[in-house]
């Protein structure tokens, strides 16, 4: 149902910013912004997203938990797609969610509501059957076939 509201309500929320503003500024001027708000937009976002992706390599590399440099990441990809979407209200929360302390707080009010279990075993690394039987295998000349299955002895 919040996804149905959304829908109906972002276009509408457009609808009317893109009325005001363009009373206020004018045709030419409404859509320079628009224009110029998407290739800021995407600067700042391929700029943080390498940032990002250099937070999310380190965390793999320091053997560390990677869900914050991936949900920054995902937010950041996020707000690209909103600022590349035309509108003043898609920018304003694209823009918003390109600031860190915006991800981080958004990051903590998902994080109340997700419980996360991890599952742990005694065993480790350790082989389920620890009996190991050790031995030496010959194949007689008659085993082996030639064929459309790619199995022969060359």
């Amino acid at each position: 149902m919040w996804l149905f509201i959304l829908f109906i309500a972002v276009p509408l929320i457009e609808i009317g910013l893109f009325i005001q503003v363009g009373g206020w500024l004018g045709l030419w001027p409404t859509l320079l912004v628009v224009l110029l708000t998407a290739i800021a937009g995407t600067a700042l976002v391929k700029s943080q997203g390498a940032q990002a992706l250099a937070q999310l390599q380190n965390s793999f590399s320091d053997l560390r938990d990677p869900t914050e440099p991936l949900a920054h990441g995902a937010m950041i990809l996020f707000s690209g797609a909103l600022l590349l979407t035309p509108g003043f209200f898609t920018d304003f929360v694209g823009f918003a969610l390109l600031v860190p302390a915006v991800r981080q707080f958004v990051l903590q009010k998902i994080k109340e509501r997700v419980t996360v279990r991890t599952v742990r075993t005694d065993r480790g690394w350790e082989p389920q059957n620890e009996e190991i039987i050790e031995g030496t295998y010959t194949a007689d000349e008659a085993e082996t076939r030639s064929g459309p299955s790619g199995w022969r002895r060359d």
